[in-house]
C-alpha cells in the first residue's frame, strides 16, 4: 500500500475490525492510510479508507497489527475505537476468529453473537472514564440488533460456500460469546463450565471492544468465525494453533466474500439513517462526577472522543 495518501477528507461511516486472518479486505481498492494519534496512543495498525463499487469508503483496522504483533490482551482497543470515531465512524462491523461450544456450530461456520460472558481479567482498559472522571454506560445488549439483522440478510452468500450462518432468528434464542483472557486456550473444565452456561462461542476480543463502542456511541456487531471445538469435546485432542489455522486460511476467503455482500446492504441502510443512529447522544449524560472537579487533561482527552459534551472552560 506504499504510495497512498496520508489523508482523507470525507467523513467515513462504516468501519471494520479485522480478526485473526483477516488482515486487509481484499475486494475493496485502497485509497487512503492513515496514521492516527489518539490520547490512549496509536491504534494496532493504519486505518486503510477503501471505496465500494459506489464510492462508498469504508475504514479497515487489523485488530492484532498487519503482522498479528499484539496478543489478545494487549491490543490498544481504546486507541481503536478512538481513531475510528476521530474519522466518523458511526458503525462497525468486527470479525473475530472463535472456538465453538456446541456441537451445531461447526468449524467454519459464521455466527452473529447476541451476548457476552466477560472472563477477562481485568488487565485491560476496559473504558475511556478514568482519571477522576466517572461515567457509566449501559451494556445489557452489547451488539446492535439493528446491525445483526442487516448482516444476516447476507447469509446466501456463505450458503454458497458451503458455510452456515448462525442467529438468534436462525435458532430461536440468545447466542452467547464468552470472552476469556488468553493467549493459552481454555482447559477442558473451562470449556465444559462454559457449555454449562449455555454459551454458544468463545473468543479473546470482544472484551473491551464492545464496551468501548458503546462509550463512544458507535453500533457494534462481531462476526464470528468458528476455527475449532474448544477444548470440550472428549476423547478429542484440545485444540491447537495448527487446527486452527487450517481453518482459518478458509474463514479467511469466506469473510471477505461475505465482508462485502454486507458492506452493500449496510451501505443503503446508513445513507437512510436506518442504522447505526440509535446510540447517538447516548453518552451526554453519563457522567457522575461533580462539574468543575473533572481535571482539564481528562476533559481533553474525551474531547477527543465526544467533541461538545463536556466543555472545556
Amino acid at each position: 500500500m506504499a504510495g497512498l495518501p496520508t489523508t482523507f477528507s470525507e467523513p467515513v461511516l462504516l468501519g471494520v475490525i479485522g480478526g485473526t486472518g483477516l488482515y486487509h479486505l481484499d475486494s475493496l481498492t485502497p485509497v487512503a492510510r492513515l496514521t492516527i494519534s489518539t490520547p490512549w496512543g496509536h491504534p494496532s495498525s493504519p486505518i486503510t479508507i477503501s471505496r465500494t463499487a459506489t464510492g462508498f469508503p469504508i475504514a479497515f483496522l487489523a485488530r492484532h497489527g498487519v503482522n498479528h504483533q499484539f496478543n489478545p490482551s494487549e491490543v490498544p482497543a481504546r486507541a481503536n475505537i478512538a481513531a475510528l470515531k476521530s474519522i466518523g465512524v458511526m458503525a462497525i462491523i468486527a470479525f473475530s476468529a472463535v472456538g465453538s461450544l456446541q456441537e451445531h456450530i461447526r468449524p467454519r461456520d459464521f455466527v452473529l453473537p447476541t451476548q457476552i460472558i466477560d472472563r477477562t481479567k481485568g488487565i485491560r482498559p476496559s473504558t475511556f472514564f478514568e482519571g477522576g472522571m466517572v461515567g457509566h454506560v449501559g451494556f445489557g445488549d452489547p451488539f446492535d440488533e439493528k446491525l445483526a439483522t442487516v448482516i444476516a440478510k447476507a447469509a446466501p452468500v456463505l450458503e454458497t460456500r458451503g458455510v452456515k450462518l448462525h442467529t438468534k432468528q436462525s435458532v430461536g434464542t440468545d447466542l452467547t460469546l464468552v470472552c476469556m483472557e488468553g493467549p493459552a486456550f481454555s482447559t477442558r473444565a473451562e470449556s465444559h463450565m462454559y457449555r454449562s452456561f449455555g454459551a454458544s462461542v468463545i473468543n479473546m476480543s470482544a472484551i473491551p471492544e464492545a464496551k468501548l463502542a458503546k462509550e463512544a456511541e458507535i453500533s457494534y456487531q462481531m462476526i464470528c468465525m468458528s476455527t475449532d471445538y474448544d477444548a470440550w469435546r472428549e476423547g478429542e485432542e484440545a485444540v491447537t494453533v495448527e487446527t486452527v489455522v487450517s481453518h482459518l486460511k478458509a474463514n479467511s476467503a469466506n469473510a471477505n466474500s461475505f465482508a462485502i455482500a454486507v458492506l452493500e446492504l449496510l451501505e443503503v441502510e446508513i445513507k437512510n439513517g436506518t442504522v447505526a443512529t440509535d446510540l447517538l447522544g447516548s453518552m451526554r449524560f453519563s457522567v457522575s462526577t461533580a462539574p468543575g472537579h473533572i481535571s482539564r487533561a481528562m476533559l481533553e482527552k474525551m474531547h477527543f472522543l465526544l467533541p461538545s459534551y463536556w466543555p472545556l472552560d
